[in-house]
């Protein structure tokens, strides 16, 4: 297939792909499957599975496989780029905006309103992930204690989730007996202090364990982020940092492109862009290398076990991450429309971009009113 096409029908995807993993998974299928009959169905459902036993953003590396499988190795890097482009130019000019030292005050409401309402779409997305994978556990006993293990390691401790994740899947291969280790090996990590080495190499780090070391979804980056970006290395106020989440939830393409957000916070535009290729090039790595094993990969007991470890892990992540994002609120009235969000999300079934919209207009009714938003 020309890279020309690929190249315009994966932008297209990006630019359309408003709603997060379920719309980017929905239009691949329809173009790739449906329409074009690029791939199979059996195979673009074995791509899903596959994606989503892999670390970091899995409907971006669905993406990025569908365009290995249609043009190769230099069409995924085409179509990969094509699909992350549109969001980050967005979300960039947004974080332009929303971060500048003056921000008006209409924009400063929506903002502090939007931001309100993160905790509810955290405590939702953790919730709707939690369901089915309760249904399929294999042991009810270490699923609740990974998932509370996850949610403790997220609201108090949020730089060390990763471990955690980690950790989870490493007790469940021993539980299941899937994997056995040798002799007196190591376990050897990356500490968060490896940021220090200033701020370029801060950034990296955080967005390699964005992109890296990641399980269960775009909103387990949260608890990743908040930790550096706001306790650690203060890129980012706390009321600033649920702005930036707001900004990656509302904008097309990976969620994941909040990094860049993050990046550009602690050193402008050079910071967003090494935030956002080291977040995604493991992604490009796994498939370019990967793809031809993705059978392999989907069927070995080992990489089952892991996820049976670290998926309710991530999970308690994500709902433990809800609390220090309620606790970053610093007005009353940021309360009641968390409030609403809650509802909006658990009762009234309103979808993310459509609770946050509303969010920030309940925010820029109360800047109007002349109540404090910054």
């Amino acid at each position: 297939m020309p890279l020309a096409v690929v190249a315009r029908e994966w932008t297209r995807i990006g630019v359309l792909g408003l709603g997060g993993p379920p719309a980017h998974i929905r239009l691949l299928r329809n173009r790739c499957v449906r329409e074009r009959r690029w791939i199979d169905d059996a195979e673009f459902e074995h791509a899903i599975a596959t994606c989503n036993m892999l670390p970091g953003p899995a409907s971006t590396q669905l993406a990025i496989f569908c365009a290995w499988r249609v043009a190769g190795p230099v069409g995924a890097l085409v179509g990969g780029v094509g699909f992350i482009l549109p969001g980050f130019v967005l979300i960039l000019l947004l974080a332009s905006l929303f971060l500048a030292a003056h921000v008006p005050v209409l924009l400063a409401g929506a903002a502090a309103g939007a931001g309100a309402g993160v905790a509810a779409l955290a405590a939702h997305a953790g919730w709707t992930l939690a369901v089915p994978s309760w249904h399929r556990r294999r042991h009810a006993m270490r699923w609740s204690g990974y998932l509370v293990l996850g949610a403790l390691a997220s609201a108090a401790a949020g730089s060390w989730v990763v471990l955690v994740l980690l950790g989870a899947g490493l007790l469940e291969l021993l539980a299941q007996g899937a994997w056995r280790p040798r002799g007196r090996g190591a376990l050897v990590f990356v500490p968060p202090m490896v940021g220090s080495v200033g701020p370029l190499g801060a950034i990296a780090w955080v967005a390699l364990k964005v992109g890296a070391l990641s399980y269960g979804g775009g909103f387990v980056i949260i608890p990743l982020m908040r930790a550096d970006a706001v306790d650690r290395y203060h890129w980012l106020t706390p009321a600033r940092f649920l702005s930036v989440v707001a900004l990656g939830q509302v904008t097309p393409g990976p969620v994941v492109l909040t990094v860049a957000a993050v990046g550009f916070a602690a050193a402008g535009i050079v910071g967003a862009i090494l935030a956002t290729v080291v977040a995604f090039g493991p992604s490009f790595c796994f498939i370019l290398l990967g793809a031809p094993q993705f059978d392999r990969l989907r069927d070995d007991p080992r990489a089952r076990a892991f996820l049976d470890g670290s998926g309710p892990a991530a999970i308690g992540a994500i709902l433990g991450s809800a609390l220090p994002l309620a606790r970053a609120l610093e007005h009353g009235w940021q309360f009641g429309v968390l409030g609403v969000a809650a509802v909006a999300m658990f009762v009234l079934r309103r979808g993310v971009v459509v609770t946050l919209a509303g969010a920030a207009g309940l925010g820029i009714v109360v800047a109007l009113l002349g109540l404090p938003v910054a």
